[in-house]
């Protein structure tokens, strides 16, 4: 398996639940949208948790550099946890637009960082990690 699409299949998981969240909040459906938050943001956490502590560190080991684009990726990791806690906060209150004023930001800072992880992080990934590396890191991803 090649690590690229194994995250990306979890970008579109978490993308799908973040889109059915926003939905149920226009719908004013707050209890449906509590449910789909919180598998949204536990997913995407969880996913952040694969990365910064299976992912990044075996990329780094191979490249030994840590100040470049995992770097970059941990940081924004941080500015969408900050916006999750908002998120959240908002689906407790049961505030519509402070919802969708953060989600949209949300959504455009995932959009950006999942292209970046995407189209320049996993392909470095799927090219300078050693084979047998690489299906040891696919094979905790899988189990973290």
């Amino acid at each position: 398996m090649i690590i690229s699409n194994y995250m990306k299949s979890e970008h579109r998981a978490c993308d799908t639940e973040f889109a059915d969240a926003e939905k149920a909040v226009i719908d004013g459906d707050f209890e449906k949208a509590q449910d789909t938050f919180v598998r949204f943001a536990e997913d995407t956490l969880g996913h952040f948790a694969k990365e910064e502590e299976i992912l990044f560190p075996a990329f780094e080991e191979v490249t030994g550099s840590t100040e470049g684009p995992t770097n970059m990726m941990r940081y924004e990791h941080e500015q969408m946890r900050e916006l999750i806690g908002r998120l959240a906060g908002a689906v407790e209150e049961k505030d519509k637009d402070a919802y969708l004023s953060i989600a949209e930001s949300m959504m455009i800072l995932l959009q950006q960082h999942n292209m970046k992880e995407e189209q320049m992080l996993y392909a470095m990934c799927d090219r300078v990690i050693p084979v047998a590396t690489k299906e040891e890191t696919i094979e905790a991803l899988k189990k973290a």
